[in-house]
């Protein structure tokens, strides 16, 4: 006899795994602003690190092949270990780091710099001029989505130092500071010593090394006011 439609039917289910990639890690992309001391060591910084990605650099002082040169010797980090080079293609310059182009613009002002155009959106402030709000934020009017000023700002933009309160770190905050030298060095230590022990008032002293503003020979200082700032920098500790 023919079996019954109603007979039970035996299922046998097998498993099936699906290997997917995760989604590729979005890149953070930066631009400088001074390719000064400070703009190169965060420009090798940035190249060192694969989450980053420099986009463009600006510096009205420096020509293109003068970059490749500042870029590619160091006197204290020795050389790039690494290719630079050069490109210019309609107008437009480029400095070609390990084959990546970034994008070079000689602009004066922040605002006229085009940095959403090469897609930098957060912009280290290098320059040690426009360390108030309000000129720092002229990059914003190029393009840009946030901006560090790598030194003390001259008002009220918000400081914050890694590792002591860089968690207060706020999203709405447009400009903020990564502080002074000094103060990344003082203020991890003075965070543990006070919070293991308390600290009412303290007194430092800085010791610095040997840097940009003083001469290489005894002479009137820049702009007349730090007497010791014009003295010899290889024969005096600041």
């Amino acid at each position: 006899s023919s079996p019954s439609l109603l007979q039970p039917v035996q299922v046998i289910y097998w498993p099936v795994f699906f290997f997917c990639e995760p989604p590729p890690k979005m890149s953070t992309t930066m631009g400088i602003n001074g390719f000064g001391r400070i703009g190169r060591l965060v420009c090798r910084a940035a190249l060192a690190n694969p989450d980053v990605t420099v986009k463009a650099i600006n510096d009205p002082f420096m020509d293109l092949k003068y970059m490749v040169y500042q870029l590619k010797y160091d006197s204290v980090h020795k050389t790039f270990p690494g290719t630079v080079g050069t490109k210019e293609d309609g107008g437009k310059e480029y400095l070609v780091v390990n084959g990546t182009e970034i994008q070079v613009f000689h602009e004066k002002d922040p605002a006229a710099i085009p940095w959403g155009d090469s897609g930098a959106a957060y912009i280290c402030e290098s320059t040690g001029v426009f360390t108030q709000k309000e000129k720092a934020e002229l990059h914003i009017k190029g393009g840009a989505k946030k901006v560090i000023i790598s030194a003390p700002p001259k008002d009220a933009v918000p400081i914050y130092v890694v590792g002591v309160n860089h968690l207060e770190y706020k999203t709405t905050d447009t400009v903020v500071s990564n502080a002074s030298c000094t103060t990344n060095c003082l203020a991890p230590l003075t965070k543990v010593v006070h919070e293991k022990f308390g600290l009412i008032e303290g007194l430092m002293t800085t010791v610095h090394a040997m840097t940009a503003t003083q001469l290489t020979v005894d002479g009137p200082s820049r702009g007349g006011k730090d007497w010791r700032g014009g003295r010899c920098a290889s024969q005096n500790i600041i």
